[in-house]
């Protein structure tokens, strides 16, 4: 994709323009902020766009030598062939370095992950995906932190949600959205017959109290006691609460903490994640979609991913990618595969769009 040349100028006068400003010294609190914010996401693009401009400045000059002495033909057409093969791929990355960036992608994530179809097994299931994504997580660096469970009795989790922090955690981890389905021989079936259970997972960016502002008049607030397993109380006071956002619905419980404050706190994290994604979605509209239509619109309802156990591989529906490395996939760093794939895939549609 070549990038036009009046384009390439306005990258390099305009980083220029902040390189100044900056050491100036005459910016101060919010605009310096702002400014070093702007510097820091336009000089990875400014770089290449300085690439980019020097080759094409060279090919230029090469191709208005005089050819007259053979020996200098022979070496400018060697450095022009050279040229002509690195361009494209420079003009390819600075594309991609231009390409719009979703302003959520550096935040850390809520991840949901819910049994669905297969009882026992779906929450089994869900215990091993939440254990990948654990693995996964620290394999990038990552904290996670969880922030409310359901066991189930028989193993696993009926539910399970965490907060991953780190460095460009929903960059990376929000195609994982979407229905998980498994296919293997339950420890319980004595016939030895695939079984198939799924896990719904959900990858919601993390927003700040600036982000979501929650009027309290909108809230709804219960007090009970919270009850584990086969009704046995988990404690005796009324720690446990639950939520409801009353203009959109949303309805969060929590009961892992014996605070009452500390649920509340909870809860209120789970709420504000799920109404910034809310918020996204409406404010996106048909771009969000269109966007989501590359690889999947990461609807719960969707099944985006197949496990299977007998063959021991892993199948991507969106990209229709398959894996032969179950078990480096679950143990977490073979999940990088399926990432890397679905990323570049969302960065060649958008390449794509921006060319029609």
């Amino acid at each position: 994709m070549s990038i036009p040349a009046d384009r390439l100028e306005q990258i390099a006068h305009r980083f220029a323009e902040l390189e100044a400003r900056l050491a100036s010294g005459t910016l101060e609190g919010e605009a310096f902020v702002a400014a070093s914010r702007d510097y820091a996401e336009l000089e990875p693009v400014a770089k290449i766009a300085a690439d980019v401009r020097a080759m094409r400045s060279e090919l230029a000059d090469l191709e208005a030598l005089d050819d007259s002495d053979p020996e200098m033909k022979a070496l400018a057409a060697e450095e022009t062939a050279r040229l002509k093969e690195a361009l494209p791929e420079a003009e390819r990355r600075l594309a991609l370095a231009m390409l719009p960036r979703d302003a959520a992608d550096a935040r850390p994530a809520m991840l949901e992950i819910r049994a669905g179809t297969g009882g026992d097994e779906a929450a089994l299931f869900a215990g091993d995906l939440f254990r990948m994504y654990e693995r996964f997580a620290a394999d990038q660096g990552w904290r996670v932190e969880v922030v409310s469970m359901n066991a189930s009795d028989a193993g696993g989790f009926k539910e399970i949600v965490a907060n991953i922090t780190g460095q460009g955690v929903f960059a990376r981890l929000k195609f994982e959205s979407g229905v998980h389905r498994v296919q293997r021989v339950p420890v319980t079936e004595s016939g030895g017959r695939i079984h198939t259970s799924a896990a719904t997972v959900a990858v919601l960016p993390e927003p700040t109290e600036v982000d979501v502002q929650i009027d309290d008049n909108d809230l709804k607030i219960d007090i009970y006691r919270a009850s584990g397993a086969g009704g046995q109380h988990v404690n005796t006071t009324d720690s446990a609460v639950r939520i409801t956002h009353i203009p959109s619905g949303l309805v969060v419980t929590q009961q892992d903490e014996r605070s009452q404050h500390k649920n509340k706190a909870k809860a209120m994290q789970v709420l504000r994640a799920r109404l910034y994604e809310k918020m996204r979605d409406e404010a996106q509209g048909a771009e969000a979609e269109a966007r989501k239509a590359m690889v999947g619109s990461g609807d719960r309802s969707e099944r985006i991913r197949t496990y299977n156990f007998p063959q021991g591989r892993v199948t991507d529906h969106r990209i229709n990618l398959t894996l032969h490395k179950l078990n480096e996939v679950l143990e977490g760093p073979g999940l990088n595969e399926l990432v890397d794939a679905l990323i570049a895939e969302d960065e060649a549609k958008r390449l794509a769009a921006l060319g029609e």
